[in-house]
């Protein structure tokens, strides 16, 4: 099934608004007029949630940025949704009122074979080659800008002091730009950066018509920036021997043999760097907080590294990533904490049910992984940083959806294996070189929506070892 197809289907479903009978057997509240319950889940994400699994249980109905939806909360409802067995939920749906406008047609806005094909396809630039080269640019431009950060503010003896969310930020995009789309950090590098910042921006704007002067208007501009210099780069890098993600998928073919289309490529280029780059920062601005503020395990961590006794200076080998155990629980104990995605919409194809409610087709459902990754069912003391939560033993005993800050399912995220990639060589060089800590009493205030990040941009202190 298509996704225009499973788009029609869902529209015949749809109910409008004066039909709010359909759901109404399904406990919840619509909260204000116009904005629903928006406001509260900005200003409080997690407690807004827990109050409402509170009052109404894992299945309830709210209204919330534009439309009404049912949330199924926990495990059972991730299973449901993600593993969709028997094909009930589109994600095109579900995503296309937030990204359409600056993201369509990207991978995570396809369903069912059609989203196979596409996959497929774009797998080819996750194979171990491609994955290699990646890696090479990673270590080389990693170790770089680490270097630069200790001499910001001048500082040659007691280290620096910096808002380390917009410097990983900057990071993560330019490490896209060398590995994803073969360019260099100059003025080209940056319009297509500003560009991206723009259309992500967008993505959860308030106006959602691209008004003059609105983030709607200036993402809509950032995204004819992107489309423009994709277009005019495909032809060359078809009949190219480059070795970044953007040649390989130029050069990439479907089942039939044919080349994706230009409009294909503009389309899953534009979503594949906008997940490359903000998730990501999210995700090790997260850990980088934890590892601060539990100075232990920062030395737990260093010491695996060490123990791998590759000379000073020299980037970690692409073989050597599996060696990595303790790095890694780290990074998914910071993704627990603060999950990337912190809720991922669908839309009912059919009707379904779950926990004794019949859900009608049309119907916006969501699952949370921001409130399950907190479950004090699931997770002992769930605000406490443990990276042993993620041992061989500890995840056997758990429910396999406990965890899913990459999604599950079909549309398990594409690029997870990048993204542990860049998180354990980041790590790797900044952990071997460099010692980082916090303020005495801080505690950084999370945006949740859209992804996580830090308000005040987390200060940090970083020393040479």
């Amino acid at each position: 099934m298509t996704t225009s197809a499973v788009t029609d289907e869902t529209k015949q479903f749809t109910r409008t608004p004066g039909q709010r009978h359909s759901l109404a057997h399904i406990p919840g509240e619509d909260g204000w007029p116009v904005i629903g319950n928006t406001l509260k889940l900005l200003a409080d994400p997690i407690g807004t949630v827990a109050l409402f699994h509170e009052k109404y249980g894992p299945v309830y109905r709210s209204r919330a940025f534009g439309y009404r939806s049912v949330s199924l909360l926990g495990p059972e409802g991730n299973e449901l949704v993600l593993f969709d067995r028997d094909k009930n939920f589109s994600s095109a749906a579900g995503w296309g009122p937030v990204l359409d406008q600056v993201f369509p047609r990207g991978l995570m806005l396809m369903d069912f074979e059609e989203h196979r094909l596409h996959r497929k396809a774009l797998g080819v630039a996750f194979k171990t080659g491609p994955m290699k080269s990646y890696h090479d640019a990673l270590n080389e431009g990693i170790s770089r800008r680490i270097a630069e950060w200790h001499l910001e503010g001048g500082g040659q003896g007691g280290g620096a002091e910096f808002a380390f969310y917009p410097h990983i930020k900057q990071l993560t995009l330019d490490l896209a730009a060398t590995s994803f789309l073969g360019i260099g950090l100059g003025e080209q590098a940056r319009d297509v950066n500003g560009a991206f910042v723009a259309m992500v921006a967008a993505a959860v704007g308030v106006v959602r018509k691209p008004v003059p002067g609105t983030q709607m208007w200036r993402g809509v501009n950032g995204r004819k920036t992107i489309s423009a210099f994709f277009a005019s780069e495909i032809p060359k890098r078809r009949h190219g021997n480059g070795a970044d993600l953007f040649s390989e998928l130029c050069r990439t073919t479907k089942e039939d043999g044919a080349l994706l289309t230009k409009q294909e490529i503009i389309d899953h280029m534009s979503f594949l760097m906008m997940a490359a780059h903000d998730t990501l920062t999210s995700s090790v601005s997260s850990l980088v907080f934890h590892l601060a503020a539990n100075p232990q395990w920062q030395e737990k961590l260093r010491a695996e590294m060490q123990s791998l006794g590759l000379r000073p200076g020299v980037g970690l080998p692409y073989e050597r990533l599996g060696d990595l155990n303790l790095a890694e629980m780290a990074f998914k104990e910071s993704m627990r904490i603060n999950p990337p995605v912190p809720a991922i919409p669908r839309r009912a194809v059919r009707d379904f049910e779950f926990k004794g409610y019949d859900i009608p087709a049309g119907t916006g459902v969501g699952i949370n992984p921001l409130f399950t990754h907190r479950m004090a069912s699931l997770w002992p003391n769930p605000d406490q940083f443990d990276p042993l939560r993620f041992t061989d033993e500890a995840v056997r005993g758990r429910h396999r959806y406990a965890w899913v800050p990459y999604g599950g399912g079909a549309h398990m995220c594409l690029g997870l294996h990048f993204a542990y990639m860049q998180a354990k060589t980041f790590f790797y060089h900044l952990l071997t070189t460099s010692r980082i800590s916090l303020a005495p009493g801080y505690k950084p205030q999370w945006q949740m929506w859209p992804i996580p990040k830090p308000r005040d941009g987390l200060p940090i202190r970083i020393e040479r070892l």
